[in-house]
């Protein structure tokens, strides 16, 4: 009875291991399935894991072809893409971006491929925690039920005060010197279907 206690406890301690204290989520990136996870216990989550859990980069095919990729990604499936013909948003100050609608689907095709499933953990990153957050919503409403969000994502959160201040140098994935490039890999990328 002893030995099973302890190999819950053990068992318990080795999920929470890798959970970012969910009370530090600002309230634009938490997820309905509360998992989250910061770029290093990302990293040392897909070291774990390996092939049994279905890492993604939700940036858009711009954002990675010109800020670059971590190399350990296993796809690049954008959750918003800018339409065609975007217009601007004066709202945010930027092109408006549109829900890729392909994202479930096409994230369920390549985790087939891979023998994985909606029981599988998936891990997502964005520029820095909020796509990557709602990204993981729509999988939990699709049924997925180990998706966690990296919530500093690819380059970090931005900085309030110093010489650095309302640049992206606080956190994230790039900022804590993981394993990134410029070069991409093709077949980790999005081609849409039009």
């Amino acid at each position: 009875m002893k030995k099973l206690i302890a190999g819950l406890i053990l068992g318990v301690t080795c999920v929470f291991a890798w959970a970012y204290d969910a009370t530090q989520v600002p309230d634009i990136k938490q997820t309905k399935a509360g998992l989250y996870l910061d770029a290093k216990e990302a990293y040392a989550l897909k070291q774990k894991l390996a092939d049994k859990a279905y890492f993604v980069d939700v940036r858009t095919r711009g954002e990675i072809t010109y800020v670059g990729m971590p190399t350990i990604v296993d796809a690049s499936i954008p959750y918003v893409e800018h339409p065609d013909d975007a217009p601007w948003d004066d709202k945010n100050g930027r092109f408006k971006l549109d829900v890729n609608s392909d994202f479930g689907p096409e994230l369920a095709r390549r985790m087939t491929a891979a023998g994985l499933g909606k029981n599988d953990t998936v891990i997502l990153i964005c520029r820095s925690g909020d796509r990557s957050s709602r990204a993981a919503n729509l999988l939990t409403d699709l049924g997925y039920t180990k998706v966690y969000s990296v919530v500093d994502g690819f380059e970090g959160d931005l900085a309030k005060s110093g010489p650095q201040a309302g640049q992206r140098a606080v956190n994230g994935w790039k900022n804590a010197g993981l394993p990134w490039s410029y070069k991409l890999d093709k077949s980790k990328l999005y081609f849409p279907k039009y």
